[in-house]
């Protein structure tokens, strides 16, 4: 049997009533935003409107935000300073980047403050992540992603901060760099791709250094071009589902872990081929799995990626400097590229910074 609406208003009282039409209003406007972020979204998409931040300079201003997990250590935060400093540029310190909350560096909201903050501020020109851990996840929803893609600017990192590259690709279309946290040991390799990437423009074809050996293995011999998409296998898997995972389709994607035994490797790749990612892109490249234990009784990374990548016949490769590693590339975020797996190499095809 049908009732009117004020009979039911009458039912449930004026209070509940009020109370549900508040309701319904509140849910109302999470609609009508997410509405309005998705029409600006594809706007963007049917426009090819990705944005690339201003390159840095030489004594331009760097801010330091701590998204995940906090520096424990005072003096290797110190050191970090001092570290960045040394490359050339003038440091600003998000309000939070010191806090701590057990594993996460405060909380939420203050972590995702510290970074819309710097975004917003006309002084800062780039945003460089402390470290990695975990907590990205947990602070995009309260990112306003319209803002940062009017302000768009550079940031980089690399692990947890998967997350924030693939929300800022999905929602702001802005190209960030998954590269050196703060607290990375800056090695020449790392700074010489950092700033050929970021400062220069430049257009570089990153391979695997003639003396490391022989240390980078095909999957499936050939050429590809596409995106560039991907970070830390774990995290880039927490988010499948969400609405801040990218469309991987025509994709370079690139993945790199640590301390994940094979099986966990294995089980991560079996998600991604499950939703699937796997069957959308054009290549694939595997960094390094750092501390990443076969144990006993185990398959190896090796016939893993044969199980699961080799039957996409995709170029696909494994063994780049994409790591936890000492030395690690810095990759921008949904740039076009190209890959030889035979070589091992990921070739940028055009600059992922706008020069001054």
């Amino acid at each position: 049997m049908s009732i009117k609406r004020s009979q039911f208003i009458k039912s449930i009282g004026l209070g509940a009533a009020f109370h549900l039409l508040e309701s319904n209003a509140h849910y109302e406007s999470i609609a009508q935003k997410q509405s309005r972020e998705e029409l600006n979204k594809r706007k963007l998409i049917k426009n090819n409107l990705a944005i690339k931040p201003k390159a840095l300079q030489h004594g331009t201003t760097i801010g330091l935000v701590s998204p995940a997990s906090p520096v424990y250590n005072s003096d290797d935060f110190e050191e970090m300073l001092v570290q960045v400093e040394s490359l050339g540029y003038k440091l600003v310190l998000g309000q939070h980047v010191r806090d701590r909350r057990g594993y996460l560096a405060g909380f939420d909201q203050d972590r995702a403050k510290d970074i819309m903050s710097m975004f917003l501020n006309p002084t800062i020109d780039g945003i460089l992540c402390v470290r990695g851990g975990w907590g990205c996840n947990r602070i995009l929803p309260y990112l306003d992603f319209e803002a940062i893609a009017a302000n768009p600017k550079v940031l980089c990192g690399f692990s947890d901060i998967t997350s924030l590259h693939l929300s800022l690709w999905e929602k702001s279309r802005l190209h960030t760099f998954h590269g050196p946290v703060g607290t990375s040991s800056w090695s020449s390799y790392s700074t010489r791709y950092f700033k050929e990437v970021i400062e220069k423009g430049g257009k570089p074809t990153y391979q695997y250094p003639e003396n490391y050996g022989d240390d980078h293995h095909t999957i499936v011999a050939g050429k590809s071009e596409g995106i560039l998409l991907g970070g830390n296998l774990t995290v880039l898997c927490s988010l499948i589902g969400s609405e801040y995972m990218p469309d991987f389709t025509d994709s370079i994607l690139y993945l790199e872990d640590v301390g994940e035994d094979v099986y966990r490797v294995d089980r991560m790749l079996t998600q991604l081929k499950l939703s699937g990612i796997l069957n959308k892109i054009n290549g694939f490249v595997f960094g390094k799995c750092t501390n990443c234990d076969a144990g006993a009784n185990s398959l190896s990374l090796t016939q893993v990626f044969e199980d699961h990548i080799r039957p996409l016949g995709v170029p696909s490769f494994y063994g780049a400097l994409i790591s936890h590693e000492t030395d690690n590339s810095t990759i921008p975020v949904g740039i076009s590229a190209s890959i030889d797996a035979e070589l091992g190499t990921i070739e940028l095809l055009e600059s992922a910074v706008t020069l001054l």
